[in-house]
């Protein structure tokens, strides 16, 4: 019988936190296991080339190797710059301060 390594990919979108179990055979990558778990299905959005991946909350490629148990994150791009998103919320506090 073939070594398989089991996983689950995650995919958080609109609120909603997809949490997919995955099989796949030893020697598969992170982007395997995305491919394996049918998230195109699910989330019509979703579009492996703009995505970046992770295990456990570290960033990895998607060529990484899949270890038994791991958690495969799929991050979605930013939509803000953080530092810009940042200094947008103080602007908005300071001029609610001064109120």
């Amino acid at each position: 019988m073939a070594e398989v390594r089991r996983a689950s990919v995650v995919y958080l979108a609109s609120g909603r936190e997809h949490v997919l179990e995955v099989e796949v055979p030893a020697g598969s990558t992170l982007a395997d296991a995305v491919a394996a778990s049918g998230l195109a299905r699910l989330v019509p959005e979703f579009d492996p080339a703009a995505h970046s991946l992770g295990v456990w909350g570290k960033q990895k490629a998607a060529g990484t190797l899949l270890c038994n148990g791991d958690r495969v994150e799929v991050y979605r791009p930013l939509t803000a710059d953080p530092n810009i998103a940042r200094q947008r919320r103080v602007a908005k506090k300071r001029a609610a301060e001064r109120k």
